[in-house]
């Protein structure tokens, strides 16, 4: 865990991970969320619909700004206070993801920061 103070920050500061996710990430949203939706739980469905696979849920994607947050940037003395996310491309089981922050502004006064962050797939899981 990074434990930058607020001193430490400036902008264009960048700070990234890699995940790769798996059928167990899946289920354990599901089970958290209860969404059930067959477009995250049925690959035929998901077929049907025009996707390559059972889509993975937009907000198991988005927690991983909790944790590009509070684990990488800035770490240890972050509060969130919001994310807006926009989904472009769906992801898939077994897709390996870089998930990356660069900081783009800072409010001195009220001592806040903004990410600019982003999660796009690796070209070992299939492409950007």
């Amino acid at each position: 865990m990074k434990e930058y103070k607020f001193s430490d920050l400036v902008l264009g500061m960048k700070e990234s991970f890699e995940i790769k996710i798996t059928q167990e990430h899946m289920d354990l949203f599901c089970t958290l969320s209860g969404d059930k939706n067959p477009l995250h739980l049925d690959e035929d469905y998901a077929k049907k619909e025009g996707f390559d696979a059972k889509v993975v849920y937009g907000l198991l994607l988005s927690s991983l700004y909790s944790r590009l947050a509070g684990m990488h940037l800035p770490g240890k003395y972050c509060l969130l206070h919001s994310v807006d996310s926009v989904f472009l491309k769906p992801a898939y089981v077994g897709d390996k993801l870089l998930v990356e922050g660069v900081i783009s502004y800072i409010n001195e006064a009220y001592k806040q920061v903004e990410i600019k962050a982003s999660i796009a797939k690796t070209l070992a899981g299939g492409g950007t």
